[in-house]
């Protein structure tokens, strides 16, 4: 049975009047999710005085951002289970304590061994507040409201993502790299004094017991998944280390299938996919974030190595397409009720495929008023898929699954996103080397040029050659429209194949959690939308 209590013992929520501090709470839980998103990009703009001052290079700087991306991808799973079973509140709350005790540990070391261990356990915290505070949304709004909810929750964990460069250049314009720790402590201190207040108590009486084997295999498989997409851009994709980590990871996950599939009451409930509902809703929620990934992986990169602007002005350079993103996530729930996810979702990843193929028709020499055009779009795109996505993926879960069901549609989309990462990349780096021209300069100055845009506007100042410049940005917005390409083609593609398998009823009829509570024991109305 799913229990869920604010002060009195409500037993059934259904029939209980919304709690009217309800948007003070989720006000919370968006000031928590905000350093999560924030630290994704933040720790980026402090890497070069982090290098200086601690000494630490290039391999030292990529696991100082990757060491948060592998734990936070790897726990979400874990803890969303912990919470169902134990207390969504307790872990969220446990979760914020972790991240600032990981924030106030990156401010106050001194090496790099020990900020790659406060990044780590900084990714244990957001591994807990990322689908907690998802997940925690039906205990605090009823089904009519449920929608503007997870609207206002998507775009809290977009909105950190450009403020991370903003905030982390004017931070560092003033103060020691530290700082970029820091600006998390009063952010997490009243994310936590307010969660702990209004939030409600939410756990799952009936959710099953955590299988450590399945936890071990679960963690081991998707770091090992993670590592594998992180390297292979660098590595190759045939080369035999990252073989074996993909064969390895393909391995331990496909062990925890069949482990889970098999057992009379599994701590991972796969039988949620047969439904078409929650399938295809987490299906169209990938290609958003496999996009998102992309264009933040290149077009920071545009803006800096192609256009000259720094990271504070890079930042602000992104914002228009977290403008279009919050217009249509804040609309998406009234759309939804007029429309039905079957036309609003498809129509969403048509827009976001728009926007993305706007963009691959590139150049250098377009203005920022292109950009911000096609930047707009796509929020409009992402906005208008992922939120509505999320928004049925939830109405689809039973209440003592809610937990688990939204770490498990989270992993998968912060694996989306890694692997979009990981194939734009690699797209990027083949384009950008077969079009730069470095013929004719000294080895050194060539092999720096092949590395990056990043590397090829260094060699080219420091030898006063604007030649090769010119060939790099050339060869990098090459490079960046394939990989646009790409992405607006899928998010087209996609949007086919949802508005053909998405069910036009798109009603919430939850799995009842195997075992012997059966069915039934929800103390929720998890009714969702007709739309004939």
């Amino acid at each position: 049975m799913d229990t869920t209590k604010h002060g009195p013992d409500r037993t059934n929520e259904a029939d209980a009047p919304p709690d009217p501090r309800r948007w003070w709470a989720l006000g919370a839980l968006v000031v928590g999710l905000l350093v999560v998103g924030l630290d994704t990009t933040i720790i980026n703009v402090a890497m070069p005085t982090m290098s200086d001052q601690l000494g630490a290079s290039t391999g030292d700087l990529q696991w100082i951002a990757d060491s948060y991306i592998v734990v936070f991808a790897a726990l979400m799973l874990p803890a969303g289970l912990i919470g169902d079973r134990y207390g969504r509140r307790l872990f969220l709350l446990v979760g914020l304590a972790i991240f600032a005790l990981g924030s106030v540990v990156g401010a106050l070391v001194g090496s790099v061994e020990g900020v790659i261990a406060a990044r780590a356990l900084m990714g244990i915290g957001g591994a807990f507040i990322m689908p907690l505070s998802l997940s925690i949304l039906p205990s605090l709004f009823p089904a009519a409201e449920r929608g503007k909810a997870v609207s206002v929750w998507a775009a809290s964990t977009a909105l950190g993502i450009p403020l991370g460069p903003i905030l982390g250049g004017l931070l560092l314009e003033h103060f020691w790299w530290g700082s970029v720790f820091l600006i998390n402590i009063p952010m997490v201190a009243l994310a936590l004094l307010v969660c702990g207040f209004l939030l409600p108590v939410s756990r799952s009486a009936s959710a099953p017991k955590v299988d450590i084997a399945v936890t071990v295999l679960v963690v081991a498989g998707l770091t090992t998944l993670i590592f594998a997409l992180i390297e292979a851009p660098e590595w190759g994709w045939a080369d035999a280390r990252v073989l074996v980590l993909f064969g390895a990871a393909a391995l331990l996950l496909v062990s925890v299938v069949v482990r889970e599939t098999r057992a009379r009451q599994p701590m991972i409930d796969f039988r949620l996919f047969r439904d078409r509902n929650f399938l295809w809703a987490t299906v169209a929620a990938l290609v958003p974030s496999f996009a998102i990934a992309g264009v933040l992986f290149l077009v920071p990169q545009r803006f800096q190595g192609v256009d000259g602007h720094n990271a504070f002005g890079t930042g602000l350079r992104l914002l228009p397409m977290l403008g279009g993103l919050f217009v249509t996530s804040l609309a998406g729930d009234k759309l939804v009720l007029r429309f039905g996810y079957k036309a609003v979702i498809p129509s969403g990843l048509l827009l976001l495929g728009g926007g993305l193929l706007m963009g691959s028709t590139g150049s250098t020499g377009d203005g920022y008023g292109w950009t911000a055009a096609w930047l707009v779009v796509t929020g409009l795109g992402i906005g208008l898929s992922l939120v509505p996505a999320m928004d049925a993926v939830m109405a689809n879960l039973p209440p003592e699954r809610s937990g688990m069901g939204s770490a498990l549609v989270q992993t998968l989309r912060q694996v989306s996103g890694a692997l979009g990462v990981a194939i734009l990349g690699s797209v990027l780096a083949s384009a950008y080397l077969d079009r730069i021209d470095t013929n004719g300069r000294p080895d050194e100055i060539a092999d720096t040029a092949r590395d990056s845009i990043g590397g090829a506007v260094k060699a080219a100042g420091r030898t006063g050659d604007p030649a090769l410049l010119d060939s790099a940005r050339d060869a990098f917005v090459h490079g960046m429209d394939l990989s646009l390409l790409i992405c607006g083609v899928a998010s087209v593609l996609m949007a086919v194949a949802v508005a053909i398998f998405l069910p036009r009823r798109t009603v919430a009829t939850p799995v009842p959690a195997p075992g012997p509570t059966g069915p039934g024991e929800s103390g929720h109305d998890r009714e969702g939308v007709l739309h004939p």
